[in-house]
C-alpha cells in the first residue's frame, strides 16, 4: 500500500478528544493508519513545519448544479430589497437551458474551489431543474463529483404549475427518476415554497423510497419545518434562523442536526441563527456554506467558521467541530470529520500554529495543504515533501 508520513504537526485537532501536539500521522492509501509520536517508515514523508492540522471541512449543504448569475438580485438586496425564495426561478430557467457539459464544468469548478480551501467532503443538491428530465440529469451530474447527493425537487413550485399537481410529480415520477443517483431527499418548507401538508407528503414518499431525509426549515420565519424534520427522523434541518422554544427543545431531544448557514443569513440580511442557544440546550449543530448563486455565493467554510465565532457566540473549537464532525453527523457519516485511525484521510493544514487563527485572522487564506482520500489536492507556498 502507498503510505505517507506527515510530521511536524504543531497542533492536531482530531475531534475525538483533546488536541494533540508535536505528533505525526501516517496515511495508507485513502485512510489514516496511525497517529502518534515518532517517525515510522513510509513511502513518502511531508514535514508541515509546526503548522496546525484538522479534519477537512465537511460541507453538508450546497446547491452547485446550476447555471446563470444573480448578481443583480444581490445588489438589490444590499440596497434594501427583502429576500424571498422567488429568485430561485431565475436559476431554474438558466439551468434548464444549459448543456450537461456546462453544468458539469460549473460544478467541477466550484467543487475544486472548495477543495482548495479545505473542503474534503461535499454534499450538493438538485433543485434547479424542477422537471423530471432536468432533475434526473442534475442528480446524475452531481453524483459524478459530490460525496453526497440530495434530491430537492421540492425546492419551489415552477411558475405556472399547480402546487398539488407538482407535489404529485415530485413524489412519483421525479422521485423514481432520481433515486438511482441520490442518497437523500430534501424539501423547502417555507412560506412561498411548500406548506406543512405538502412537506409531510414529500418526506413520507422519499422515506418510503429508501432515501434519507433533510429539510430546509425556519429560514424566513417560524414554521413547521423543524417539527416535521424531527417527527420524520430527518438527519438534518437546515437554516434554523427563526426558532421557537419548542423547536429548540425538539432538536435537543432528537438526533436531527441543526445545520446553520451563516453566510446565507448575512447575504439575505436575516438574523444569524441562534447557535449558542442551540448548543446550550444540547442540540447538535453543524455549519455549512449553502453555496448557491442566489442567497449564499461562497464555498468558504473558513468564512462560516469565523462568522460563527465572531458573531454567533461559538468558541473556535465548537465552530471547527460544527464544520467538520457536525457536518459528518448531518450526513450520518463516521468516516469523515475526524482524524483517527481508520477514518478517511481527509486532512487540512493551516499556515498557522493553531485553529484559533481561523477567527483571529478572518478573511486571510490560511489553507496550506489539503489531503482528500489520501491524495494531496492543494498546497500552499513553502510546501515541501520528500
Amino acid at each position: 500500500m502507498a503510505s505517507t508520513l506527515i510530521t511536524g504537526i504543531g497542533e492536531l485537532t482530531t475531534n475525538t478528544g483533546e488536541k494533540q501536539r508535536d505528533v505525526s500521522v501516517v496515511i495508507e492509501n485513502d485512510r489514516i493508519a496511525w497517529i502518534g509520536r515518532g517517525a515510522p517508515e513510509a513511502d513518502s514523508r511531508v514535514d508541515i513545519g509546526g503548522r496546525a492540522m484538522l479534519p477537512g471541512w465537511v460541507d453538508s449543504h450546497t446547491h452547485l448544479v446550476f447555471a446563470g448569475d444573480r448578481t443583480a438580485e444581490f445588489e438589490a438586496r444590499m440596497a434594501g430589497k427583502p429576500y424571498t425564495a422567488g429568485g430561485i426561478s431565475v436559476t431554474v430557467e438558466a439551468t434548464r437551458a444549459a448543456s450537461d457539459e456546462a453544468l458539469a464544468d460549473n460544478l467541477a469548478l466550484h467543487a475544486d474551489e472548495a477543495a482548495r480551501q479545505g473542503t474534503t467532503c461535499l454534499e450538493t443538491k438538485t433543485g434547479y431543474g424542477l422537471s423530471v428530465e432536468d432533475e434526473e440529469r442534475s442528480a446524475r451530474i452531481a453524483a459524478a463529483v459530490a460525496d453526497e447527493v440530495t434530491f430537492l425537487g421540492a425546492h419551489l413550485v415552477p411558475p405556472g404549475a399547480d402546487a398539488e399537481s407538482y407535489v404529485d410529480l415530485v413524489c412519483g415520477p421525479m422521485l423514481e427518476a432520481v433515486a438511482p443517483h441520490v442518497r437523500w431527499a430534501d424539501v423547502f418548507c417555507e412560506t412561498g415554497a411548500f406548506d406543512e401538508a405538502q412537506t409531510d407528503r414529500v418526506l413520507a414518499a422519499a422515506s418510503a423510497a429508501g432515501l434519507g431525509l433533510r429539510v430546509h426549515g425556519n429560514q424566513l420565519g417560524e414554521g413547521p419545518g423543524v417539527r416535521l424534520a424531527v417527527q420524520h427522523g430527518a438527519a438534518s434541518v437546515d437554516h434554523c434562523t427563526y426558532l421557537s422554544s419548542s423547536d429548540v427543545d425538539a432538536l435537543a431531544g432528537s438526533s436531527t442536526v441543526a445545520t446553520l448557514l451563516p453566510a446565507c443569513d448575512l447575504s439575505t440580511r436575516q438574523p444569524l441563527a441562534p447557535a449558542r442557544r442551540l448548543l446550550d440546550a444540547g442540540a447538535t449543530v453543524a455549519l455549512a456554506s449553502n453555496a448557491n448563486p442566489g442567497s449564499s455565493y461562497t464555498t468558504s467554510m473558513a468564512f462560516c467558521v469565523a462568522t460563527a465565532v465572531l458573531q454567533m457566540g461559538l468558541s473556535i473549537d465548537e465552530a471547527v467541530w460544527a464544520a467538520t464532525a457536525g457536518g459528518a453527523r448531518a450526513l450520518r457519516r463516521e468516516d469523515v470529520g475526524y482524524v483517527r485511525a481508520g477514518a478517511r484521510a481527509d486532512l487540512h493544514v493551516l499556515d498557522a500554529p493553531s485553529v484559533t487563527h481561523l477567527a483571529y485572522r478572518p478573511g486571510v487564506p490560511l489553507t496550506w495543504a489539503v489531503w482528500r482520500r489520501g491524495v494531496l489536492v492543494g498546497s500552499g507556498p513553502g510546501h515541501e515533501s520528500r
